[in-house]
C-alpha cells in the first residue's frame, strides 16, 4: 500500500470513528467521545485508534460510568487512549467561568 493510499484509509477511518463519536444514542456519551475526536482524532495512531473503535463497541452508560468514576473501568478497556479522553474533560466548564 502506497503512503497516499494509507493516508486515504486512515482519513476514512478517522472520520468513520469521529462520525461514531457523535451518534452514540446517549447525549453525554457523545459529548464526552464526540468532542474528544473533534479536537484529536487527526493526530492519533493507528494503535489509538484501534483503541477508539474497541471504546465505541462498549455500551454507552458504561463507557460514561467509567469516565466519571462511577464504576472502576475494566482492564480491558482501562487504555492510555481512555485515561486521555477522561484528562480531556477534567478541565471543561460547561458554563465558561
Amino acid at each position: 500500500m502506497s503512503g497516499a493510499q494509507k493516508n486515504s484509509t486512515l482519513d476514512v477511518r478517522r472520520r468513520r470513528i469521529k462520525f461514531r463519536a457523535w451518534h452514540r444514542g446517549m447525549l453525554e456519551t457523545d459529548l464526552l467521545l464526540g468532542r474528544f475526536a473533534d479536537a484529536e482524532i487527526a493526530n492519533l495512531s493507528e494503535s489509538e485508534l484501534d483503541d477508539f473503535e474497541a471504546l465505541l463497541e462498549a455500551i454507552d452508560r458504561d463507557v460514561f460510568a467509567w469516565a466519571t468514576g462511577e464504576t472502576p473501568t475494566p482492564e480491558a478497556y482501562d487504555t492510555l487512549l481512555f485515561r486521555r479522553i477522561v484528562a480531556f474533560h477534567a478541565g471543561f466548564d460547561p458554563a465558561g467561568t
